[in-house]
């Protein structure tokens, strides 16, 4: 929206400033994280007064999470509404990649938050069916994709880019919808799967949206693109501005959520930026790259996917349970100690995904 001042500029005088993306970049960063400093107690304490009892425990977790019972979750509402607001307020708003990953954003933030709705009111940890949960992620996929296409270039629309091979394209042709398909709804997933200890899902998103926001800004610009050997996606650098929106917001989050948190993220903030992260990397042609800078969440996912499928087919358990996190909870290692560490590992891991933009 601030955009729309340049219109007052002569070129040498303070409406200049709105043109570039860093500029406005770093005013949505400051814009969302004020309003989570701003709002997050007076959302918290809405929170605990509607949900009573707070998010349910399961019972067969961890021991050591008893003592989170009555905590409020939703707390994800901050994060969207935060990156909201700045997004809105910093990013140009006739750009197509702005309002495909904040469809993709706010949908899936609504699949979370009437789960949570669900499981506060029945004080049951069930909520949505999964079933349900899917096919309505699958839906709001397969509008995304179909939009990510119609948004690409026509040489790149059906292709598949592999980092380090400079000009290796793989073409999907419409097979390419429901990988993107598959990408946005695993992301999704995969983070909501990782949302189990205070603070152990806010800082990895934050850690691989900023990296991916680094790529859109690159595959934006046609000097780096030429520079780097990338495919030029006209349009992605303005995903920056909603990236460092996401950002903003996180930090608002993570210092109510900080343990002991004082709310929870819930499936309104876990499967919404999930949804982000994948939408993000279906935009930019960088799908394969969101599984190194993810990579964290990939191994989340599969622990769950392997303690499944193994124990249908054994009756026996790899883990002492799933998601990992709390395999490690079951060894005896301490929260903050897993959570900072599997923070490391999504560090080390976004480093790599960066390096395969100069290695070609």
């Amino acid at each position: 929206m601030l955009y729309w001042l340049t219109a007052l500029s002569d070129g040498g005088d303070v409406f200049n400033l709105f043109r570039y993306i860093t500029f406005r970049a770093g005013g949505a960063f400051l814009t969302a994280l004020i309003f989570g400093f701003l709002f997050g107690r007076p959302l918290i304490n809405v929170l605990r007064k509607t949900q009573g009892k707070g998010q349910p425990i399961r019972t067969d977790g961890p021991e050591g999470h008893f003592v989170k019972a009555g905590t409020p979750t939703m707390g994800g509402l901050l994060i969207v509404g935060a990156l909201t607001v700045a997004t809105l307020l910093w990013a140009r708003l006739d750009n197509g990649f702005v309002w495909l990953v904040m469809f993709v954003t706010l949908s899936f933030g609504a699949i979370g938050f009437a789960d949570d709705w669900a499981k506060v009111s029945k004080q049951n940890t069930k909520g949505v069916s999964a079933r349900m949960r899917l096919l309505l992620g699958f839906g709001v996929a397969l509008i995304a994709s179909l939009w990510a296409t119609w948004l690409h270039p026509a040489d790149l629309r059906f292709d598949l880019a592999v980092p380090v091979f400079k000009n290796l394209l793989i073409h999907l042709s419409v097979f390419f919808i429901p990988f993107a398909m598959f990408v946005i709804v695993g992301s999704a997933n995969a983070v909501n799967l990782t949302d189990g200890l205070d603070g152990l899902a806010i800082v990895p998103v934050m850690v691989a949206s900023g990296t991916l926001g680094i790529i859109a800004y690159m595959v934006g610009n046609l000097t780096f693109t030429d520079y780097l050997g990338l495919h030029y996606v006209p349009g992605t650098g303005e995903i920056i501005i909603f990236v460092a929106g996401l950002i903003g917001g996180g930090l608002g989050f993570l210092w109510y959520n900080a343990p002991p948190a004082a709310v929870f993220m819930g499936d309104t903030g876990s499967l919404a930026l999930g949804g982000a992260l994948g939408a993000i990397a279906v935009a930019t042609k960088h799908e394969v790259v969101l599984a190194i800078v993810g990579g964290l969440f990939v191994v989340e996912a599969l622990s769950v996917i392997i303690q499944v499928l193994y124990f249908k087919r054994t009756g026996k358990r790899v883990f002492l349970m799933a998601p990992i996190h709390h395999h490690y909870e079951k060894k005896g290692w301490a929260e903050p100690t897993i959570v900072i560490r599997f923070w490391i590992i999504s560090l080390i891991l976004a480093m790599i995904g960066l390096a395969t933009l100069k290695l070609r």
